[in-house]
């Protein structure tokens, strides 16, 4: 009938896709699961046999695992919600009317951060934390401060640059939420009150919930998953101050050659992924 697509079409556009998705997403989760269940040993190929849940109960009563989760909610706790205001604070004042040819290369300069790699990222702040000839000390008056041989502030040299580098992202989600707002409702709302924030609260925020909800998702499995700038910068040092959790499942998997556990420490940490990102659309989520 005329209107009607045959099957064979609508497998033509969606074929390659679904074909892609499968092995490139699919197919590797199954083969880690079905890792997670044996010993495999990269140095002993001939030895790998089926454990059942053993990798799974030694990782769950592994401390140093707990300890590379912690200091990983730590990052995500600090990082994400300085990210969120920030670009809130960001998406809010290119929001504002007026000074359009600003806001235009405002909103260009949001994307570069966004599109540099994470690797050159690190290198990034190999260059600018420098002890010696870092131009963050040289800005600090000459000072000589360890900033990646120090535990705390490698650490918070970590904070910086994942806020510096997501921020933008952060804001851009957000002010594509604010120009969904009906500008009559926004412009009734502030001839009624003069502060910011009720129309924050009761005009505005019902349509960032959704952008919300996309930023959290999307930035808590990035944090969780955060390895090529931090290897790159620290390379999980001084000791283990940042070793999270991507880098010890890399450092069980390919230094230590034991790619069940650490096949078995990613599905922990992707069924934490997914147990959070349904907590934040039972939460935050709501339709406008």
């Amino acid at each position: 009938m005329r209107g009607q697509v045959s099957k064979r079409t609508i497998f033509a556009f969606i074929g390659p896709a679904v074909l892609g998705l499968a092995l490139v997403g699919i197919a590797p989760l199954l083969y880690a699961a079905w890792t997670s269940l044996h010993f495999f040993n990269l140095t002993k190929l001939k030895n790998v046999e089926f454990i059942g849940l053993a990798n799974y109960w030694t990782v769950l009563t592994d401390e140093v695992f707990w300890q590379a989760m912690g200091r990983t909610f730590f990052l995500l706790g600090t990082a994400l919600p300085l990210q969120l205001v920030f670009g809130l604070g960001v998406a809010l004042v290119l929001h504002k009317p007026g000074l359009t040819l600003l806001k235009t290369l405002a909103r260009l300069s949001l994307v570069l951060p966004m599109a540099t790699t994470y690797a050159v990222v690190g290198l990034l702040g190999q260059v600018m934390f420098n002890q010696k000839f870092g131009v963050i000390n040289q800005l600090l008056g000459g000072a000589d401060i360890n900033w990646i041989g120090d535990p705390t502030n490698a650490f918070a040299m970590i904070i910086f640059w994942d806020v510096w580098q997501w921020t933008p992202f952060v804001a851009l989600v957000l002010l594509a939420g604010l120009t969904m707002v009906p500008g009559e409702v926004e412009e009734a709302a502030r001839l009624e009150t003069k502060s910011w924030w009720t129309v924050l609260r009761y005009v505005q925020l019902p349509f960032l919930l959704p952008g919300l909800v996309a930023v959290l998702i999307l930035r808590t499995a990035d944090t969780l998953k955060l390895f090529d700038m931090v290897f790159t910068l620290t390379r999980g040092g001084p000791g283990a101050a940042t070793e999270f959790i991507s880098l010890m499942i890399q450092r069980v998997g390919f230094r230590g050659f034991d790619q069940g556990l650490a096949s078995a420490q990613a599905i922990i940490l992707l069924i934490i992924t997914i147990i959070l990102a349904q907590i934040y659309i039972r939460v935050f989520y709501k339709e406008v």
